[in-house]
């Protein structure tokens, strides 16, 4: 018989669950099914106020369910509210506020459900609620006077948020207030002093309320605190009272610690299981006091612990009830200690042991329901039958409800429904849905036909065999066209279909047919195995011992099976190979030239194929060489005694005697002048000649007064240069040649602009230098027209025709004479803009991504200017041209050089309505635009799955969890599933191939193996084909109960993969640097205002004005790839001389852009006109400012129901 997974006996929580995973079958879309709820908003949905409310309800079913919502317990009729909308094909709500109506309106308790002939489906309790962000509550701070030494406690006391605000202190500059084991905040926001200093001294203790959800920043009125020491109190005293009254001359009374926070000896904490549990102690004294941290009758988590707030706050994350007991918190100083007993209990509402599955059964077959939960206290389980309590809904004959379990009974087809388990207590509840699905189904076989398997011989091997059939077909395998099933010891038939083979051989290569039968029919299904040769290193790399300098060997010689491709990549210390010239890698060697100490350490020679992979290692070990004295070589001594012999007008010769060689033989010398008259400083190379030589003949150029130098080389390098020679002045004569780079380009429309390279001072030959600069047009009969001008760079001609050719020159002279004759180039007087569009515009698309444009050139006359190329204006178009909103449109500019009539747009999106134009360019600029042609891309491949999860793992199986690609570039077709088992060396299995519905965003994989580590490739599909895919990883568990929490599941299959960016050194350094520019930024700001007086602002010490908040207007942004432009109907008009704010009391962000970054993304900080702060994110609609500032706004809070019956 054929093995099957087996569990051992008396787990009989574990066969239950594996009996409802066996059970429950994915039903193929196209079968008849009730109800799943896909997607729904969260329990506890707290909304934007300033934006439309959309509260989600997306279900599956077959015939495709209607949707109906209650509200507060009823039925909610949306027809009737013309600012409520749903979703066509969708029970997904629009509540459209922004136009009219409040969210308060809306607050309550939502429940969505989704109905078809087969049963109904519910949401969630979806508890609704307005976020809050109320003002403080005007009050007036007295300011503080204490001595040093002494404790404080700053109140904080923010309004009442939803949800609650993070609180912060900092001062009137907007920098945090510095804290320490002496001061710090407390968890209710307060700040504690244990003992003041005189540098506590300051009039802007200001404590701040982020309201995250609503971005917005209010402060409170600023606290004054003054600290004086005991001098400074007894002249006081002295100036009022006798002098029997005098303090102590001892400054600072030191005390034993008291606790400012908790008070008394003990105290109760209460905590919910899952969540932070945060303990704290705050402490006065002095010496500032110190805080410990004990368990009574248990050790601190050593994982879960940690501490804040120096030491006062005890964090434990992820609390259970385990972490019930007493904790004490001791504070200490050199004068005392004195402890504090929290008694924590942990409580937990309700969660999952075991959730009813779907199950699908066939007429007159068996089956349960199981619905089972933990929590403190117990909760209680009731079910509901399509939405309503069991109890009143109609009966079934067919089913028998025991506490937590429903069984069903030879069932029928009217036996289908939804079920819906609740299990609630105090603290929350839990609602799922299962159906039960009575279907007579024949088999049908979901694994692709033909699928090819390849494995390493000696390894396992699992052919996949997905099915589906009601009732439950089974499984059976045959090898070859008239085999036998197969029922040897060597194979393993799982519950999933899948065939194992654990120990594949050569002679297990074939084709397989996996044949799926029940009572209604059967199917059939052939897949091949081909077994592969091991990958073998036959030869490994040795160790190696080499001395520094030398040349060191490594050979890995590899045998692998030849229908596979062999890779071979070296490694040093488990790392890439240095990128150096020294390593060289060939075929199976890898050497290293002129070995280095920083070379030694493990080559890892790594043979990887599609199938497998094999390493081995050696080291390499570097020492020193044998020392041996050398000898000390240098750069030559530099050359002496330069003289000048010979001298005539254009030439001179050179003489010098050598210096010492430094035992390196002299090869050259190189010889260099200077120019005192034009460019004195400044050497430049003469010639080079022999080493051999000690004299050169020198040619010279007119009216230069030389001096020259020169330079011994031998091969360590160059000598320092001699001192120089004589000075040498020749004799003027006429230029030897004139100005290079001559052009003529017209600058305007009816100029010629001549330019060229002037001669240096070396090349002038002799003083007096100008140029003769002659043009003349070149079709023309004209004669040359000519003006001399001084030594400079530029003549215009004016008063030309546009773009005409014309022949230019220029012509060096001096006063000795002129230069020879000028080369002749040919230039053109100022282009014109063109005058005509390209015509005849053809859009050919290539594929989804690139596309081909054609168009008739523009005739030369009408382009008045030097042809640049063609330019293609190119944008995405909405449906509808005419009501295209212009403000976002982003053009993209390509431009094709020359005479083309035809080019290519890369880089378009798939799947899209683009527009375009063409336009011709000369030097001037552009013409005018051809009309607009309209095209549209095809589909192409998807972008990879915006996210893969694994979730709730288990014994044999894992659930995976994903969000469609970001982008589809069409429409999805289907999801194709990759995964393989990963051993215990990291090696990889067979790799099993699933596609999956392109309308699922889960699938449950059953059967796998237990405490296995699984690699899942994934990837979406288009009709153009597959995108890119993501990969994750994930085990499979061990747990007795057969789950995990899903997030501790999910923690463990991706911990290994997941950094907090908060935490990155990077991240903090990077964030630290943003709040400094903001707060230079936020300093040059007030200075600006102060003396612009274009807002006058009251100083704070005068009058402290309540904090309001002002919404800020976002400013366009523009971007592209090649080059874009964004059209913008709105004028953006400065506000009028004299004029501060506008009536709304508003800022607009063009005229004032301070901003808190350091304290949320995108903080936008303004300032009223009194100087008082407000705070609040960008990227919001402006609501209209609340009426009256000095009464807090109450939050109107709905309790979320813990159950629904």
């Amino acid at each position: 018989m054929p093995k099957k997974k087996r569990l051992p006996a008396g787990r009989v929580a574990l066969i239950l669950f594996l009996c409802q995973m066996i059970s429950a079958l994915e039903v193929p879309l196209d079968l008849v099914q009730p109800p799943t709820i896909t997607q729904q908003s969260p329990k506890d949905y707290i909304i934007d106020p300033r934006e439309n409310i959309v509260i989600q309800c997306e279900a599956k079913g077959k015939p495709p369910p209607s949707f109906s919502w209650t509200r507060n317990g009823t039925h909610f009729d949306i027809d009737k509210d013309p600012l409520v909308t749903m979703k066509p094909g969708s029970g997904t709500l629009t509540i459209n506020i922004m136009s009219e109506g409040k969210a308060e309106t809306y607050e309550g308790v939502y429940q969505c459900t989704a109905r078809n002939e087969r049963g109904a489906a519910i949401s969630n309790n979806i508890v609704v609620r307005p976020s809050r962000s109320p003002l403080w509550t005007k009050e007036k701070l007295e300011p503080i006077t204490l001595r040093n030494g002494q404790s404080l406690v700053l109140p904080c006391r923010p309004p009442l948020g939803l949800p609650p605000p993070i609180i912060f202190w900092m001062d009137n500059s907007f920098q945090r207030l510095p804290q320490s084991e002496r001061v710090s905040q407390g968890l209710n926001g307060d700040l504690y002093f244990s003992n003041v200093l005189p540098e506590d001294t300051r009039e802007d203790y200001i404590c701040y309320a982020r309201f995250n959800h609503t971005q917005t920043i209010q402060q409170k009125q600023p606290i004054s605190v003054k600290v004086i020491s005991v001098d400074e109190l007894n002249d006081t005293i002295a100036a009022n009272l006798s002098d029997t009254e005098f303090y102590s001359a001892k400054p600072n009374r030191e005390r034993p610690p008291t606790f400012l926070t908790p008070e008394g000896n003990t105290s109760n904490k209460e905590e919910l299981r899952g969540n932070v549990l945060s303990l704290e102690c705050i402490a006065e004294g002095l010496p500032t006091p110190v805080i410990y941290w004990i368990k009574e009758d248990g050790t601190l988590p050593t994982n879960r612990t940690f501490y804040r707030n120096f030491k006062k706050t005890l964090q434990i994350i992820q609390v259970s009830e385990a972490d019930s007991g007493n904790y004490q918190c001791i504070a200490k100083n050199a004068l005392g200690a004195i402890h504090h007993t929290i008694s924590v209990t942990v409580k937990a509402a309700p969660y999952w042991i075991l959730a009813p599955q779907n199950l699908v059964l066939s007429p007159g077959e068996d089956g349960s329901l199981i619905c089972r939960a933990n929590g403190n206290p117990k909760p209680r389980i009731s079910w509901l039958s399509n939405g309503v309590p069991i109890e009143i809904a109609p009966d079934d004959p067919s089913r028998k409800i025991d506490g937590d379990t429903i069984i069903f009974s030879n069932v029928q087809e009217r036996s289908s429904a939804v079920y819906q388990c609740n299990a609630s207590n105090e603290y929350g509840y839990l609602l799922a849905n299962a159906f039960v699905n009575v279907l007579a189904e024949p088999p049908r076989i979901l694994t692709s036909a033909n699928t090819l398997y390849q494995v390493i011989a000696n390894r396992p091997a699992l052919l996949d065999c997905a099915f589906f059939g009601s009732p439950l077909p089974t499984i059976e395998w045959f090898k070859g066209a008239k085999g036998s099933a197969l029922r040897d010891d060597i194979y393993v038939l799982h519950e999933n279909g899948t065939l194992e083979i654990p120990v594949a051989q050569k002679d297990s290569t074939g084709t397989y047919t996996c044949v799926a039968r029940n009572k209604l029919g059967m199917a059939k299904n052939e897949v091949h195995l081909e077994i592969k040769d091991p990958t073998r290193i036959i030869k490994q790399p040795e160790y190696a011992v080499v001395q520094r300098g030398s040349t060191v060997s490594f050979e890995c010689k590899v045998k692998h099976d030849h229908t596979l491709t062999l890779t071979i990549t070296w490694l040093k210390d488990n790392g890439e190979l240095p990128s150096d010239g020294r390593f060289t890698v060939d075929k199976d060697h890898l050497e290293v030239a002129d070995v280095r100490d920083s070379d030694g350490g493990a080559y890892t020679c790594v043979a990887n194929t599609t199938l497998d992979m094999v390493s081995a290692s050696a080291v390499l070990s570097v020492v020193a060489p044998t020392p041996t004295p050398a000898p000390i070589y240098d750069v030559p001594n530099p050359p002496f005694d330069l003289e000048l012999t010979d001298q005539l007008d254009k030439s001179v010769q050179l003489s010098w005697t050598p210096g010492d060689d430094n035992n390196r033989p002299i090869t050259k010398f190189i010889i260099e002048y200077e120019d005192a008259m034009h460019e004195a400083g400044l050497w430049h190379h003469q010639t080079e000649v022999s080493g051999m030589q000690t004299t050169a003949q020198l040619k010279l150029s007119p009216y230069v007064n030389y001096s020259f130098r020169v330079m011994a080389v031998n091969s360590l390098g160059r000598s320092l240069p001699s001192e120089p020679s004589e000075q040498y002045l020749t004799k003027a004569a006429e230029p030897d040649t004139n100005p290079t780079a001559v052009e003529g380009l017209g600058s305007e429309p009816d100029n010629l602009v001549i330019t060229w390279k002037p001669l240096n001072g070396f090349e002038s030959n002799g003083p007096g230098l100008q140029y003769k600069v002659s043009w003349r047009q070149k079709d023309g009969d004209d004669e040359w027209a000519s003006v001399v001008v001084a030594n400079v760079s530029k003549y215009i001609v004016s008063g030309t025709p546009t773009f005409v050719p014309y022949l230019v020159k220029v012509q060096a002279l001096n006063d000795v004479g002129f230069a020879p004759e000028p080369a002749v180039v040919m230039g053109h007087s100022g282009e014109d803009l063109p005058m005509v569009a390209p015509g005849n515009v053809r859009v050919n698309v290539v594929n989804s991504t690139l596309a081909e444009v054609h168009w008739d050139p523009v005739p030369l006359k009408s382009i008045r200017g030097h042809l640049q190329g063609y330019r293609i204006y190119y944008w995405k178009a909405q449906e509808g041209s005419l009501k295209r909103n212009r403000r976002h449109i982003e053009k993209k500019i390509l431009t094709f050089q020359g005479s083309k009539t035809h080019g290519m747009l890369p880089g378009l999106e798939p799947f899209s309505h683009y527009a375009l134009n063409v336009r011709v360019v000369n030097g001037k600029g552009e013409g005018p635009a051809s009309p607009d042609r309209v095209f549209n891309t095809p589909e192409g491949v998807p972008s990879a799955p915006s996210s893969l999860k694994i979730i709730n793992p288990t014994l044999d199986s894992l659930t995976l969890e994903w969000d469609p690609p970001s982008r589809p570039n069409g429409i999805l077709t289907e999801y194709t599933l990759k995964y393989q088992p990963i051993n215990s060396t990291h090696e990889l299995g067979p790799l099993v191939d699933l596609k999956i519905p392109a309308n699922k965003t889960r699938w449950t994989l059953k059967n796998l193996n237990f405490s296995t580590r699984y690699k899942f490739y994934f990837y979406a599909q288009t009709a153009a084909g597959s995108g890119s895919q993501i990969t994750e990883e994930a085990v499979t568990t061990v747990d007795e109960a057969g789950i995990l929490p899903p997030d501790v599941g999910a923690g463990k299959a991706m911990a290994s993969r997941q950094v907090d960016i908060a935490t990155q050194g990077w991240f903090i350094g990077l964030m630290c640097a943003v709040a400094l520019l903001i707060l230079i930024l936020l300093i040059v700001c007030f200075i600006r205002r102060n003396k612009g007086g274009k807002y006058p602002v009251k100083e704070k010490e005068d009058a402290h004005a309540d904090p309001e908040i002002q919404p800020m207007k976002e400013d366009d942004g523009t971007f592209g790839e090649y080059r874009s432009l964004e059209s913008d109907a709105e004028d953006h008009k400065p506000l009028k001389k004299g004029s501060r704010t506008p009536s709304d009391r508003t800022v607009k962000k063009e005229d004032s852009d301070d901003s808190l970054v350091d304290y949320g993304e995108g903080v936008n900080g303004q300032f009223n006109e009194d100087g008082s702060f407000i705070g609040q994110y960008s990227g919001k609609k402006e609501k209209e400012p609340a009426e009256g500032n000095e009464s807090s706004e109450a939050p109107s809070p709905v309790n979320a129901m813990n159950s629904f019956v």
